[in-house]
């Protein structure tokens, strides 16, 4: 990472599981930063990715790093079967883009939020910051019993406010 400019600022929590959520995520780029940190801080996380990067002569390399491919235009109960998986481990970090797309949207998707509640376990926000060249760790985010899940979109959102991505920021 050091070569290539980045850095990560803040501390990994000493947390067993968690939701991680990157944003704002707006280049490829942002998932080639994130592996190499990942491989090089010898971090253990699974990030959900969309099936056909793997489904590419990519896969090949991609598929030992801890990916897990999703058929987004699947009926596929994809929070049922993470939080089964959350509760088959005894330690499980799962990385997430909300936006579920690199280009800009309006609203996240509610994936991860919904994950979390399934799985009980808190959300880990990690800021990304193209102008800065920073990956700053969050402190983790537990939703609330009786919450509302617009509610805790908003509150966590509003928390990546100021960080920018290569190709825009979130609103």
């Amino acid at each position: 990472m050091r070569l290539s400019g980045w850095r990560l600022r803040g501390e990994f929590p000493d947390i067993p599981k968690a939701i991680v959520i990157g944003a704002p995520h707006s280049t490829n780029w942002d998932g080639v930063w994130g592996l190499l940190m990942k491989v090089g801080l010898g971090i253990d996380i699974s990030i959900m990715i969309k099936r056909e990067v793997l489904d590419s002569p990519l896969g090949i390399i991609l598929r030992p790093l801890g990916l897990i491919p999703i058929d987004r235009g699947s009926a596929t109960d994809v929070v049922g079967q993470m939080a089964q998986r959350f509760a088959r481990l005894e330690r499980m970090w799962l990385g997430i883009t909300p936006e579920g797309t690199r280009k800009k949207v309006a609203q996240w998707k509610s994936g991860f939020l919904r994950i979390a509640r399934a799985a009980d376990v808190p959300i880990l926000p990690v800021f990304i910051d193209y102008p800065s060249r920073t990956f700053t760790l969050g402190a983790p985010v537990t939703l609330g019993a009786d919450e509302r899940d617009e509610d805790a979109m908003i509150r966590i959102r509003a928390l990546f406010k100021g960080y920018r991505g290569k190709h825009h920021d979130v609103d």
